[in-house]
Order: structure tokens, then C-alpha cells, then sequence
């Protein structure tokens, strides 16, 4: 094992002896760092530690010298850049490499426990145990471990065993378990692991998903000079890209670095860890536990009402209610951090639920003189307030973030605009993290192009999109269904001839329609030119905040 692959906290592993040694070492360095809580319990009756049924990193120990020791992985592991090719270090001695900066602590011994005996032996020396993402035990299935995507085309399922998951195997799972929230959610005390259930019609449990949580620290270097701007920031992102982990660790660099009264309201102890007492990965932030998950936005509300936090954050934003509640926050004059799904910021401005996060949308209908300055239609759908997140940051992979400054992004796509962003990358090479600013569907591979189906590359130009041979009747029937769409959800007044013009773009962007369908949006006299004026392609630094 080389001495520059694995670190424990400086702690040099390549020196010990033997495996057994290596092992206790170990054991007795993750127990001086506090890495395995007091709330971890065990079921060997030579223990001293009460309470079952897990088993402590001692009684584990004896499990781990039987089977392979050498695929034993720290509890704590600062990754170093990966070996060379000619280098004699095994793949597997290299945990989990995020970058040269990044920290991965794992308690996944914890998790493990709640597995089937075969399935745990398995994983505990599996090659690839460093990068499990989850662990899915469906009744009548073969259980199933699925790995991170780490950039290599390697991620996916892996069926851990060829008999099906059991009835008894849920059953013993539970009970290692215990009782689940509202939300169907439940925790391993002292660890950040998550299992989520399954429950059929009886509300009888029938499946299991066991979420590896790790705290990750280094991430926080992708977004540390805007943090500082003491702005809110909301994260976007697809399930599983590092949401949650990422405000996790900005909670402890806010509480424990920036010294602020952090307050973290945690909807299932996904961010502080299951238990009374809170993770050491949220540092010094303070967490206020949800009883019911339909109750959060009235948590958010105590939290600052009771507690006089400088920052709140919120994982999993939504509901209306949370929205409302977020702004309220931030109206009081409090720093917001918080999550939401969506992979773009195109997708929370369609969201009636969550649209007022960044400020709201709504139809306004303007005099004769406006529309034809403007050269558009005279309803047009705009930006109803001032956005609950000034920054919106889109987490399209693990080390590759699109940063928005929210009411300028949102101004431009609703007048067909391409909004400038920072488009924030790690180098593969340095890990240092680059900065790039950019028209919003410039991207390198031109995923963004796709996505939103532009056909200019200029910056801060209007969206060009023709019919091109299309039908004229199925131009007519997604003019009609637009109509009655935004009749119903009383967005636009109810006047059918406001909305004749078939150059709807603005109307069927939030209704939801390919753009492409459409007819370019005519300008003064008829010309192709769109909006103008309501964008300022000078775009103010985030250095300025």
C-alpha cells in the first residue's frame, strides 16, 4: 500500500506490519477522531456496549482478519492524485478519488450490518466497495449493488447473490433498522447512511434501498468565493449528483469557518446523520430534527423565529409551502442554502409549485407603444419579483457546475434571451477549479444546445426557431391546446384573439412545447428580430457581490 495513496488524517498506514496490525491501528485512529460514534451498538455478548443489534467496530473485527484484510478500507481517506500506470500500488487501495483536495469519510461498516450475512461478507471485500452508491433489496429480486459513475463508463447494478431476496431477509433488516418516519426514511445512528422503504397496499415493507451517505469534504473550493457573498444559493441537480453533500459540508465551513449561527432543518437526518446527536460532518451548525415531513416549511419558520440563525439551510425543497417559507427567510433579511430537483434552471421556472423561488412567473399584457418597442405580442410571461435565491447553481456532474445570478438568467430566457453564466469545472490535471463565462448553451460537448433546441450560438441572441416543413394543423392544434392550458391555470386573461398570433414562444415555453414548432417571434414592421432591450448582455462579476 503506497504511502501517498491512503492517508488516514496524516496518519501513515504504509508503515505498520502486518495486516492484523495495520487493522487495529486503524481501529484505535478512526476511534481518537471520533469517526465511530458512541451510538453505534453491538451484539456479541462479550461486548461491554448494551442495546443491539449492530455490531461495534470490535466485534467486527475478528470478521475482517477471517476474510480478506487487505480490502479493509479506513474509515477516513484523503485521496491523492490516482498512481501512475507503471505504479505497483493495486487499484483497490485507492478509495473513491474526487480530486486531489477531496476527503471521503465513510462509516459504511455501519451499514453494512443491516445486510444479509452473504450479501455483507461480499461487499466487505468487494474491489469496488469504496465507490457503492446503494444497495436495493426488493422482495421475490435478487439483491443488487449499485456503484457511482465515476466518469469511467463503470457505474451501474451488480446482483450480489443468485437466490432472491426473502421475506426473513426484510424482516431481519427492519429490525436492525428500526422504525420508520413519515417519510418512510430511517438512519444507522452516528452515521449519514440512509434506507428508504417500500410498502405495499398492507403497508407491509417489500423493498429496501440502502443509501451510502459519506461525508465529502473538498467540494465546498467549487463555490467558496460566492459563499462569502452572503447571497442565497439554491442547487440544482438530478437525485444522487452530491446535493445534499455539498451543503453539508458548506454548513460546517459557515458555522466553523465564516463563524455564522447556522441552522440546519433536516427533513430526514440526511445532512446531520441519524440520531440525537449530529454528525461532526456539519462541524459547529446547529440541526433541528422534522417530525413530519409535511410540517417543514412551519420547522423553517421556528428555526428563525426561535433560534436567531445568520444562515438556514434546507435540503429537498418541494412544496409551495417550503417555497413561501424560503422566502419569508430570506425577506427577514436571513442567508438561504438549499436544494431542489431539477436539472436546469428552465425546469423551476415551469414548476408552478416552486417557481417563486426564483421570483415568480406571470402574464402581463402591454399597451400598443410597449409591444411594438419591444417587437413582440402584447401578452408576454415576466419575472413577477425579486428571486428567494439571488443564485441559482445547476450541478450538472459532481465537478462541473453552471452558477446563474438568478433574476438576470430567468429575465432572458422568459424574452428568449441566452443568459451569460460561470461555468465551473476541477481540472482533471491540477484539480484547481476553473472559471469560464459563457453564453448558457455553449456548452463544451453542446448538451445545453440540445436541451434547449437553440439555433444561434451568438451570446445574448434571440431564438431563431422555424417551422421547416411542419404541418400547419399541427401548428393550429398546439396553438389551441396552448390556449386552453393557459385558460385553465389562469395565467393569461381569457381572450383568444390576444393569442392569435402564432408566434407564442414565451406562452409555449412554460407551457411546456418544443419551440421548434413555432414561428420566429416578429420584430417591428413585421422584420424577424426579437425582443430587444430586455437583456443587458454586461454581465456584473460575481467578484462584485
Amino acid at each position: 500500500m503506497a504511502q501517498s495513496a491512503v492517508l488516514l488524517s496524516g496518519f501513515n498506514v504504509s508503515s505498520l506490519g502486518t495486516a492484523s496490525q495495520r487493522i487495529k491501528s486503524l481501529r484505535r485512529k478512526t476511534r481518537e477522531l471520533g469517526l465511530f460514534q458512541g451510538g453505534s451498538v453491538c451484539r456479541e455478548p462479550s461486548c461491554t456496549r448494551d442495546s443491539p443489534p449492530l455490531k461495534c467496530h470490535a466485534a467486527l473485527l475478528p470478521e475482517l482478519e477471517r476474510e480478506q484484510p487487505r480490502n479493509y478500507r479506513p474509515t477516513a481517506v484523503a485521496v491523492a492524485p490516482p498512481p501512475k500506470k507503471d505504479s505497483a500500488v493495486p487499484a483497490r487501495d485507492v478509495d473513491l478519488v474526487e480530486g486531489g483536495a477531496v476527503i471521503v469519510r465513510d462509516d459504511l461498516d455501519m451499514l453494512l450490518q443491516v445486510l444479509p450475512s452473504d450479501i455483507r461478507n461480499k461487499l466487505l471485500r468487494h474491489g469496488r466497495r469504496a465507490e457503492l452508491l446503494e444497495v436495493v433489496l426488493d422482495l421475490g429480486r435478487r439483491p443488487e449493488a449499485r456503484f457511482l459513475d465515476l466518469g469511467n463508463g463503470q457505474g451501474g447494478g451488480e446482483y450480489l447473490r443468485d437466490e432472491e431476496v426473502t421475506r426473513a431477509d426484510l424482516i431481519a433488516a427492519q429490525e436492525a433498522v428500526g422504525d420508520f418516519g413519515g417519510d418512510n426514511r430511517a438512519g444507522v445512528e452516528g452515521t449519514l447512511h440512509r434506507i428508504s422503504a417500500i410498502r405495499n397496499r398492507r403497508e407491509d415493507v417489500v423493498g429496501l434501498t440502502c443509501r451510502v451517505g459519506r461525508a465529502v469534504t473538498g467540494h465546498i473550493d467549487m463555490v467558496r468565493d460566492i459563499l462569502s457573498s452572503q447571497q442565497g444559493i439554491l442547487f440544482l441537480g438530478r437525485p444522487g449528483v452530491g446535493k445534499t453533500t455539498v451543503i453539508r459540508e458548506m454548513a460546517r465551513v459557515l458555522a466553523d469557518d465564516f463563524h455564522k449561527r447556522v441552522v440546519i432543518v433536516d427533513t430526514s437526518n440526511e445532512i446531520g446523520g441519524d440520531g440525537d446527536v449530529p454528525h461532526p460532518a456539519i462541524g459547529g451548525a446547529r440541526r433541528m430534527q422534522v417530525r413530519d415531513p409535511s410540517q417543514q416549511h412551519r420547522v423553517m419558520i421556528e428555526a428563525v423565529e426561535n433560534h436567531m440563525p445568520e444562515v438556514v439551510i434546507v435540503d429537498e425543497i418541494g412544496t409551495e409551502a417550503e417555497a413561501l417559507a424560503c422566502r419569508s427567510i430570506a425577506e427577514r433579511g436571513v442567508q438561504l442554502v438549499g436544494t431542489a430537483h431539477g436539472q436546469m434552471l428552465e425546469n423551476l421556472i415551469k414548476n408552478p409549485t416552486l417557481s417563486d423561488l426564483v421570483g415568480g412567473i406571470q402574464s402581463v399584457t402591454l399597451g400598443d407603444e410597449e409591444a411594438r418597442n419591444r417587437g413582440t405580442q402584447k401578452s408576454v410571461l415576466e419575472r413577477k419579483g425579486p428571486p428567494t435565491f439571488p443564485l441559482v447553481v445547476e450541478m450538472r456532474e459532481r465537478n462541473n457546475w453552471v452558477v446563474h445570478q438568478t433574476d438576470r438568467s430567468v429575465d432572458a430566457l422568459l424574452h428568449g434571451k441566452r443568459p451569460t453564466v460561470e461555468m465551473r469545472t476541477r481540472d482533471a490535471k491540477t484539480f484547481e477549479v476553473v472559471v469560464d463565462r459563457r453564453s448558457y448553451d455553449s456548452w463544451g460537448n453542446g448538451k445545453l444546445d440540445h436541451e434547449f433546441d437553440y439555433a444561434s450560438a451568438t451570446e445574448g441572441s434571440t431564438m431563431m426557431n422555424t417551422l421547416r416543413g411542419r404541418q400547419a394543423s399541427r401548428q393550429s392544434n398546439l396553438l389551441e391546446s396552448t390556449y386552453e392550458w393557459a385558460v385553465k391555470m389562469g395565467k393569461v386573461p381569457a381572450d383568444r384573439e390576444a393569442f392569435g398570433d402564432p408566434s407564442m414562444d414565451d406562452l409555449m415555453a412554460a407551457a411546456g412545447y418544443d419551440q421548434a414548432y413555432h414561428s420566429p417571434t416578429p420584430g417591428k414592421r413585421g422584420s424577424r428580430r426579437g425582443s430587444r432591450g430586455s437583456f443587458n448582455s454586461s454581465y456584473r462579476p460575481y467578484e462584485e457581490f
